[in-house]
C-alpha cells in the first residue's frame, strides 16, 4: 500500500518525515477505516493530501497521523471483539495456528510500532517496540518473569521476535491490559521511544489497554518453541472484517442463542466455583470450631475435677477444724488448769485452719465462676456451630440447585445445536425440492410448447380438409 503515498517534487525535511510514516504503516490516510457493527469499513479520502502546507496556521483536522492512529484503534476495536467471540464459540483453549489470534498479535504489532524513533546501528536504522516492552518488568517487578522467559527462548535472535514472544507470553498470563496500562501511565519513559504524536503517547493508546480487558476471559496455550518468530511478516487479513453482501442473516438468532447459553452456562460455572469455595471456607470453619470445643470440653473436664478435689478438701478442712474445736473443750472441761502455752498455740493453728479453710473457699468459687463461664461460652458455641451447619446446608442446597441449572443450560445447549442442524437439513430439502420443482416447471413448459406446435399443425390439417370439402 506504499504505492498510495503521492511523492512531492520537491520533497522538505517535513514531507519525507510525514510520507515514511506513512509508508511504515498500513492504514496510510488514504482510507479511513470505521467500524458498522461488526464489520469493517474502508471509506476513500481523496480530498486528503500527506504533504503540508508550508506554514500552517493551525492544526489540520485531516492530519494523517490522527487519521491512522484512529484506523489503529477501529482495527484493535474489531480484532479483539472477533477474537473474543470466536474463542467462546470454539469453547477450548486456543493455540498459535488459530487465525483471529494470529490477526490479533499482527494488529498489536502493528499499534506498538507506530510512531517508533529510529536508532541509529552499526548496520542502520533500526525500529523495534522491544525496548519500551522491556521497560514493563521496571514498573512491574511480577513482569520481570515474562522478561526472563523470553530472554531464555532458545532461536531469538533479533528486537522483533523477542517483543513478539513477550506479547503471546502476557496473553497467555491474562496480563497484557494491566502492562499495557502500565507503560501508557508512563509517558515521560515512553518519550525516548516514541514520536510525541505515536499511539502510545495519545488517548487511542489508553483505549486499546482498556479493550485489552476483554482478553482475561481467553485460554491460549502458545508453543514458541519452533516457530519463526523473527521472520514473520505481519500483514493484516482485511478480508476477515469486511462485510460481505452475501452474508444472510438466518444464523444470526441461532448465533445470538448460542451465545447467550454459553454466557450464562460460563456465569454458572463461575457461581459454581465461587459456591464451592464458600463451601470449603465454611467446611474449614466448622473443623475450627469442634476443635475448639473439644479442647474446652477437655477443659471444661479439669476444671469439674479441680473443683471436685477442693470440695473433698474443703471437708478434710472442715472435719479437722471441728475435730480440734472438740479437743480444744475437751482439753478444757477435763483440765482447767491447763498450761496457757498449749492453748494459745491450740488457737494459732485453729485461726490458720480458719484462714486456709477461707482460701479454699475463695478458689472454689473462682472455679466455680469459671465453670460457668466456660458452660455458657460452649453454649454460644454450640449454637455457633449448629448456624454455621444450617448455612452449610443451604449451600449444598444452593450448589446442587447450580448443578442442576448448569445440566439444563448444558442439555438446552445440545438441544439448540441438534435443532440448528435439523434446521440445515429441512432448508437442504427444501433447496431439492425448489430444483425438481423447478426441472418439473421447465418439463412442463417445454410439453406446452409441443402441444401447442401440435394444435397449430391440427388447426392447419383441419383447414385444408374444410377447402377440400367446400
Amino acid at each position: 500500500m506504499s504505492d498510495l503515498t503521492p511523492q512531492s517534487e520537491a520533497p522538505t525535511p517535513t514531507t519525507d518525515k510525514i510520507t515514511q510514516a506513512a509508508r511504515e504503516t498500513i492504514y496510510l490516510c488514504n482510507f479511513r477505516v470505521s467500524v458498522d457493527g461488526e464489520w469493517l469499513c474502508l471509506r476513500e479520502l481523496n480530498d486528503i493530501s500527506l504533504t503540508p502546507d508550508p506554514e500552517p496556521a493551525h492544526e489540520d483536522p485531516k492530519d494523517p497521523i490522527a487519521i491512522e492512529r484512529l484506523n489503529l484503534m477501529n482495527m484493535a476495536k474489531l480484532s479483539i471483539k472477533g477474537l473474543i467471540e470466536s474463542a467462546l464459540n470454539l469453547g477450548r483453549t486456543l493455540d498459535s495456528d488459530y487465525a483471529p489470534l494470529q490477526q490479533f498479535f499482527v494488529v498489536m504489532e502493528h499499534c506498538l510500532k507506530h510512531g517508533l524513533k529510529s536508532k541509529k546501528t552499526f548496520l542502520g536504522q533500526n525500529k523495534s517496540f522491544w525496548g519500551p516492552l522491556e521497560l514493563v518488568e521496571k514498573l512491574t517487578p511480577e513482569a520481570g518473569e515474562i522478561t526472563a522467559s523470553v530472554k531464555d527462548l532458545p532461536g531469538l535472535k533479533t528486537p522483533l521476535g523477542r517483543g513478539r514472544a513477550w506479547l503471546r507470553l502476557a496473553l497467555m498470563q491474562k496480563k497484557l491490559s494491566d502492562y499495557m496500562k502500565t507503560i501508557i501511565n508512563r509517558k515521560d519513559l515512553l518519550s525516548e521511544f516514541y514520536e510525541p504524536n505515536a499511539l502510545m503517547m495519545e488517548e487511542e493508546g489508553a483505549v486499546i489497554a482498556g479493550l485489552l480487558v476483554g482478553l482475561n476471559v481467553i485460554d491460549a496455550n502458545l508453543c514458541m518453541k519452533g516457530e519463526d518468530l523473527d521472520s514473520q511478516v505481519g500483514v493484516i487479513d482485511f478480508s476477515m472484517y469486511l462485510k460481505d453482501g452475501a452474508h444472510s442473516s438466518k444464523s444470526t438468532e441461532g448465533d445470538g442463542q448460542i451465545t447467550a447459553i454459553l454466557d450464562q452456562k460460563n456465569y454458572v460455572e463461575e457461581l459454581n466455583r465461587h459456591l464451592s469455595a464458600s463451601v470449603n471456607n465454611l467446611q474449614a470453619k466448622v473443623d475450627a470450631l469442634e476443635k475448639s470445643n473439644t479442647k474446652l470440653t477437655e477443659e471444661l473436664a479439669v476444671a469439674n475435677n479441680r473443683i471436685i478435689t477442693l470440695q473433698e478438701e474443703l471437708e478434710r478442712v472442715k472435719e479437722e477444724g471441728s475435730y480440734f474445736v472438740e479437743s480444744s473443750r475437751k482439753a478444757s472441761r477435763a483440765d482447767g488448769t491447763a498450761n496457757g502455752q498449749v492453748l494459745g498455740e491450740t488457737r494459732k493453728q485453729l485461726k490458720e485452719e480458719t484462714q486456709l479453710r477461707l482460701d479454699v473457699e475463695k478458689e472454689l468459687e473462682l472455679q466455680i465462676g469459671m465453670k460457668q463461664e466456660m458452660e455458657l461460652s460452649m453454649k454460644m458455641l454450640e449454637k455457633d456451630i449448629c448456624e454455621k451447619h444450617d448455612a452449610l446446608v443451604e449451600l449444598r442446597q444452593q450448589l446442587d440447585d447450580v448443578r442442576t441449572l448448569n445440566h439444563e443450560l448444558s442439555v438446552k445447549s445440545q438441544s439448540s445445536d441438534s435443532s440448528a442442524k435439523q434446521k440445515s437439513d429441512i432448508i437442504g430439502r427444501l433447496e431439492e425440492k425448489t430444483n425438481q420443482m423447478g426441472s418439473i416447471i421447465k418439463q412442463l413448459e417445454s410439453s406446452e410448447k409441443d402441444m401447442a406446435k401440435q394444435a397449430r399443425s391440427l388447426n392447419t390439417a383441419a383447414g385444408k380438409l374444410l377447402q377440400r370439402q367446400q
